[in-house]
C-alpha cells in the first residue's frame, strides 16, 4: 500500500502546513495570503479558481475555518492528502500551545504578556485584511466584480448592515448581471 502513496508530495504538504501552523495567529484565515502563495503561486497545486472555491466551501461548511487546509489536501492528493494537511496544520501549534499554556497562565499580569497580546491584535487584523485582498484578487476579473467587492467592503466597514444582506445582494447581482 505504501507504494501507491506519493510520499514526496505528502511530505511536502506536511512540511508546508506544519510551518504555517506556527503562523496561524488569529486562525487559518489570517494565513490565506501565505497559503495562496505556497499552494497556487509556488507549488502550482491549485489554480486561483480552485483556491477561491476551496475557501468558499470551507466558509460555507459548518465547522472550523481551517477546513480550507483539508480541502487543499483533498484536491492535491485525495483523502490521505486531506489527512496529512489537517494533522500538519493542527498538531505543531497545538503541541506548542499545550507546552507553554502553563507558563503563559502563570504570567497573566506580566507587562510583557500584555504587550504581546496588544501587539498581536493589529497584526491579526492586518493578516485577515490581507486574506480578503488575496481572495478578491483571485476572483475579481471584471469591472463589475471589482465594483461589487469594493461596494461590499465600504458597506461592511461603514454601516451596520448584516453581512448576509450583502451576500444576498451579491447573489442577486451575480444572477442578473454576467460577471
Amino acid at each position: 500500500m505504501d507504494a501507491a502513496l506519493n510520499l514526496p508530495l505528502l511530505a511536502d504538504l506536511a512540511q508546508q502546513f506544519a510551518l504555517l501552523s506556527f503562523l496561524a495567529i488569529g486562525g487559518v484565515n489570517a494565513l490565506i495570503p501565505e497559503i495562496h502563495r505556497r499552494v497556487v503561486e509556488n507549488a502550482h497545486w491549485l489554480t486561483d479558481t480552485d483556491f477561491a472555491q476551496a475557501f468558499a466551501i470551507a466558509q460555507a461548511a459548518p465547522g472550523p475555518n481551517m477546513l480550507i487546509v483539508s480541502l487543499i489536501g483533498w484536491k492535491v492528493d485525495g483523502f490521505v492528502g486531506a489527512l496529512v494537511c489537517t494533522i500538519a496544520i493542527c498538531a505543531p501549534s497545538s503541541a506548542l500551545t499545550f507546552a507553554i499554556a502553563h507558563v503563559w497562565d502563570r504570567f497573566r499580569d506580566a507587562p510583557l504578556r500584555k504587550a504581546i497580546q496588544h501587539g498581536l491584535a493589529p497584526v491579526t487584523v492586518g493578516l485577515v485584511l490581507a486574506s480578503g485582498f488575496i481572495l478578491a484578487r483571485t476572483v475579481d476579473h471584471s469591472s463589475i466584480a471589482i465594483g461589487l467587492t469594493a461596494a461590499t467592503v465600504v458597506l461592511a466597514l461603514a454601516t451596520r448592515i448584516h453581512p448576509l444582506w450583502l451576500l444576498a445582494a451579491g447573489a442577486v447581482i451575480g444572477a442578473l448581471v454576467p460577471i
